[in-house]
């Protein structure tokens, strides 16, 4: 069965990109969302095995989101994403739960089967 991932992202051309470049990598694209308060909701509708969360959201941040959604009972794989490369300090993404962190625009050459679950 192949992994599924939701994005959460408030760009909709990120999300439109994202979307395309996983599908590209054999996942189900699960949901696309642009807020922590759908992410949550749609992650608990859906159960995507991974999440593709940006740093920085409109109601939030990613590393707080990326918490409450590995705290989940089925603990999907969270890979945190900015287009700012410093955002986040190895320490905070590591409390955060999350895989990892990668740039966005580092996104295409990234081992995003490994990261998300799906090898």
């Amino acid at each position: 069965m192949p992994a599924t991932v939701l994005i959460v992202d408030d760009d909709p051309a990120f999300r439109a990109l994202a979307s395309r470049l996983l599908a590209d990598h054999g996942f189900v694209i699960v949901g696309e969302v642009d807020s922590v308060v759908d992410a949550l909701r749609t992650a608990r509708r859906v159960r995507p095995s991974a999440v593709l969360v940006d740093v920085e959201l409109p109601d939030g941040d990613g590393f707080t989101l990326a918490r409450a959604l590995v705290a989940l009972s089925w603990r999907p794989r969270v890979l945190l994403t900015s287009t700012y490369p410093g955002v986040g300090s190895t320490d905070e993404v590591r409390r955060s739960g999350a895989q990892a962190f990668v740039h966005k625009g580092d996104l295409p050459r990234a081992p995003l089967r490994r990261l998300l679950g799906a090898e």
